[in-house]
């Protein structure tokens, strides 16, 4: 007896409310589940039986009596039926062929992905987990120049070795560090893409048992150049010049010079940030090189510096427009322009210098003062506080150092050593 077939009819499909499988004939199926609103969702299913007694079950779609993109007519969810009891009848699984086929339009939709937009989609999602503006302007212009211009325009699947060395080679003598970096921002944007499913295979801008077997190490040739450090023995002339410097850029100078911070937290340091009564600057986690927020204490001179700032602005330190900040070069042009050579962040390495051989203050104090991370994860699990009252003992002795008689002039540059405290 022959399967009765077209056993619903399109004003059945759209009136039904009634949860159920409402059959069609055929291994055709009128799927009715209740929705979350209170309403019901209608799916088309085709089921049949694949290797004489495994049953199988093929979505076939949203059900719809109105031809619209994402739904399937009865009419429409008739002749995938027949299309599929063919395909049957020649001995193929439709599953099979539907499952190729959103492989192969998956390929085809691989293909129109570019580097460049997997590059700009990998910093869009990261950035807010990066420190500050200044790390993704290094990535942005990184890609931007030594990478985009060989392999931006072609489809992230096709990058293959011989693209990344073609962007890698001509660097990576001449800026090894920049190289370095611009090989490890490549990896990390091809295992994004792969994740993403445009591109399969192994990364071809991985090192390890790869491309160290097609490039040097950098660190065999190429020096690690620490920034320049002015010597701490000369840091008392050098402030006696930088507070006869007037202007935004001096202050916060002096004031990166006194805390013994990086520069660029200075640069985005907020009045909201300031505690004046309790005298500390408390920096947000976010833009710190530790899990936590960090409490400087100020001393009296750097008080001094902050009283004499306009509290109308949002950044202690504005720019020329007193809603953006201050610009990197300036701080920087001003530190030249006393010792030519010179680079801001080399202050702290003054200080550490300086708290090294000229006080006794313990070696945690100092790395503390400095926001460097516990190297010993059994030191970091003991060590709870942030040893901020003594800190603020350093942070005073320093200042007081800073603000001594340079050498050469009467007095004395050199500080009492305390006791370990």
């Amino acid at each position: 007896m022959a399967r009765e077939l077209n056993k619903l009819t399109p004003k059945f499909v759209e009136n039904i409310a009634e949860p159920a499988r409402y059959s069609d004939g055929g291994g055709l199926y009128l799927q009715v589940a209740a929705a979350k609103d209170g309403g019901v969702n209608k799916s088309w299913l085709f089921r049949y039986m694949r290797g004489g007694s495994t049953s199988r079950e093929m979505g076939l779609g949203g059900a719809s009596m109105v031809k619209d993109d994402g739904y399937t007519t009865l009419k429409q969810a008739r002749q995938k039926r027949t299309k599929a009891r063919e395909l049957l009848e020649s001995g193929i699984d439709p599953i099979e062929v539907k499952r190729a086929g959103k492989i192969a339009e998956k390929i085809e939709r691989a293909k129109a992905v570019t580097f460049e937009h997997c590059a700009k989609a990998y910093v869009e999602e990261h950035k807010a987990q990066w420190k500050g503006e200044k790390h993704t302007k290094l990535w942005n212009g990184s890609l931007k120049k030594y990478v985009l211009p060989h392999i931006g325009g072609l489809p992230v699947g096709t990058i293959d070795t011989a693209l990344v060395l073609k962007a890698l080679k001509p660097i990576w003598h001449t800026k090894t560090k920049t190289a370095a970096d611009v090989r490890m921002r490549i990896e990390l944007i091809l295992n994004w893409a792969k994740i993403h499913g445009y591109r399969d295979g192994e990364n071809p801008a991985r090192w390890k048992g790869h491309l160290e077997n097609a490039l040097p190490k950098p660190s065999k040739i190429a020096k690690i150049q620490h920034l320049t450090a002015l010597p701490y023995d000369e840091i008392p002339s050098f402030m006696e010049k930088l507070r006869k410097e007037t202007g935004v850029a001096a202050a916060a100078l002096e004031f990166t010079i006194l805390t013994a911070v990086r520069s660029d937290v200075t640069f985005v340091a907020e009045w909201s940030e300031i505690d004046m009564e309790k005298r500390v600057w408390t920096i947000p986690a976010v833009r710190m090189k530790t899990p936590a927020d960090h409490r400087v204490p100020l001393t009296d001179r750097a008080i001094e510096i902050l009283e004499g700032r306009s509290t109308d602005t949002a950044y202690v330190f504005p720019g020329e427009n007193p809603k953006g900040r201050l610009p990197h070069e300036k701080m920087l042009k001003v530190a030249k322009a006393i010792r030519p050579g010179i680079t801001v962040h080399g202050f702290r390495s003054s200080f550490r210098d300086w708290t090294a051989e000229q006080t006794a203050y313990p070696n945690e104090v100092a790395e503390q003062a400095l926001a460097h991370k516990i190297s010993s994860a059994v030191e970091a699990a003991y060590r709870r506080g942030d040893l901020f009252e003594k800190r603020r003992r350093l942070m005073v002795d320093w200042a007081d150092y800073c603000a001594s008689s340079p050498q050469g002039k009467s007095g004395s540059n050199v500080l009492p050593m305390r006791g370990k405290t």
